[in-house]
């Protein structure tokens, strides 16, 4: 009887222990199938402002490599018009005007974000540069699940690009996430395009043989170079200025690229590529020097506005993304039509992250990245965080916008106006009345006060 207990014990614990093998051989496996993510986010940068996006003069041809190794995205739209309400849309997936109290001196109210999805699935999560997410701009290592987080401004060494601090950090992070099977996370946060652009001359006198030719451009773009050369000084200088400026940004992404070649990161890591929103204008304010206002010269690639506007040209964003053997090369799509939101389930869906659907405003697009040609089937809408701000409204190709200064919405058909130059409402009356009727209904579930103030210790 006691040899056959033995028997039998020695049966059970091979059982378990085969269990337990299989269960550490499955997570293994999944680690090792799990991607490493890049996410490398501009600041400022116009839907124009890459080689691959149209330039007739900018000089990008890391980012552009990095289309052709991937793939790239024509309509994809942020969910602000400004740095932390886009920001918001990309980690909570939810629109930041639902939020009550505002972003950048509150934080996100409780909110879940990616970051904390991940970092409980296994990942270690990275933040290097801009913040400008919640009140403490000093947050200390764990904040939105973040393992590290550096805040960084500009570079110290003027002769450097100015987010060259910031991409030599990350080189660092690479090394040393290199060195575990752990997959990671991480935000590249830089401040090139955002005002001031005033780089080291180096970086200008790449362009010295430039003189822009007006022509070359649409007549939105035609009125902001006007406006820099009302400024006093010389356009074309001014021009040299922000190409070098988006230039050494281009130099410091083909150095971690090449970081992440060396280091044999590549085949197993996504690397996106975007920016916050539209180009900044070219505004004067007495507290800056003219000279440097006139250096403000994004281009949003013939789309109708900027920074701070609802328009295409200020929601419509530059979209890269390469990720080896899953996502096409060299493609380029045109047709779906995506979201900041769509950042948080995307990604939850590629990982293998559990995460509460209903919570979440985005769609998993992940099929779209990996090569499908579809449109998700709903609304996108913008709105500033104030109770008395603008609506606009975005329907697979129309688009609508309610215009306070004339009390009343404009349509616009982009298949055929991507522009924004011609009204078409009174021509499509039912098209605009359901426009307004979901924007509107979309509008009442927004608080009705918002909170500001001061930053948060």
């Amino acid at each position: 009887m006691n040899k056959r207990y033995k028997i039998l014990s020695l049966l059970l614990s091979l059982f378990f222990f085969n269990i337990l093998i299989g269960i550490a051989s499955e997570g293994e496996k999944k680690r090792k199938q799990q991607p490493n993510i890049i996410f490398i986010f501009a600041d400022d940068l116009g839907y124009g402002d890459l080689g691959c996006y149209g330039h007739p003069y900018i000089k990008t041809p890391n980012i552009d490599k990095l289309a052709e190794e991937g793939t790239r995205f024509t309509r994809m739209y942020a969910t602000g018009v400004t740095c932390s309400p886009s920001r918001t849309g990309f980690l909570t997936s939810r629109h930041p005007a639902s939020y009550q109290k505002f972003m950048p001196f509150h934080g996100f109210s409780g909110r879940t974000t990616i970051t904390e999805l991940l970092h409980n699935n296994g990942y270690y999560v990275g933040h290097i540069g801009k913040w400008h997410i919640s009140g403490d701009e000093n947050p200390p290592h764990g904040t939105y699940g973040m393992d590290f987080i550096k805040v960084m401004g500009n570079a110290e060494e003027k002769t450097a690009g100015r987010d060259d601090d910031i991409f030599a950090e990350a080189e660092l992070f690479l090394e040393q996430r290199s060195q575990s099977d752990q997959p990671f996370y991480l935000n590249i946060w830089g401040h090139i395009s955002h005002f001031a652009v005033d780089p080291h001359e180096r970086f200008s006198e790449e362009f010295n043989e430039v003189n822009v030719d007006a022509s070359q451009f649409d007549k939105y773009y035609q009125k902001k170079l006007k406006k820099a050369q009302e400024l006093g000084g010389d356009v074309n200088q001014s021009f040299r200025n922000y190409l070098g400026d988006v230039w050494s940004l281009d130099l410091a992404v083909g150095r971690l690229l090449k970081k992440l070649d060396d280091l044999g990161l590549t085949q197993n890591t996504i690397i996106v590529f975007s920016s916050d929103q539209g180009p900044a204008p070219v505004k004067m304010n007495k507290k800056k020097d003219p000279n440097v206002v006139a250096n403000m010269l994004g281009w949003a690639g013939g789309l109708r506005g900027g920074k701070h506007e609802q328009f295409e040209g200020g929601v419509r964003i530059p979209f890269i993304v390469k990720y080896p053997n899953h996502v096409p090369e060299g493609h380029i799509n045109t047709t779906s039509v995506l979201s900041g939101l769509d950042w948080l389930p995307t990604l939850c869906t590629i990982t293998n992250t559990s995460f509460d659907v209903s919570q979440y405003e985005g769609k998993d697009v992940s099929e779209i990245w990996f090569g499908k040609e579809y449109t998700p089937k709903r609304y996108l809408y913008w709105k500033t965080n104030s109770p008395n701000g603008a609506v606009s409204i975005l329907n697979q190709n129309w688009k609508a916008h309610y215009l306070k200064k004339q009390k009343k919405y404009v349509l616009f058909n982009l298949t055929q106006d991507a522009g924004e130059t011609t009204d078409v409402a009174q021509d499509n009356p039912e098209v605009l009345k359901d426009l307004i009727e979901k924007v509107e209904a979309w509008n009442n579930t927004l608080p009705t006060s918002y909170l500001k103030g001061e930053k948060t210790k």
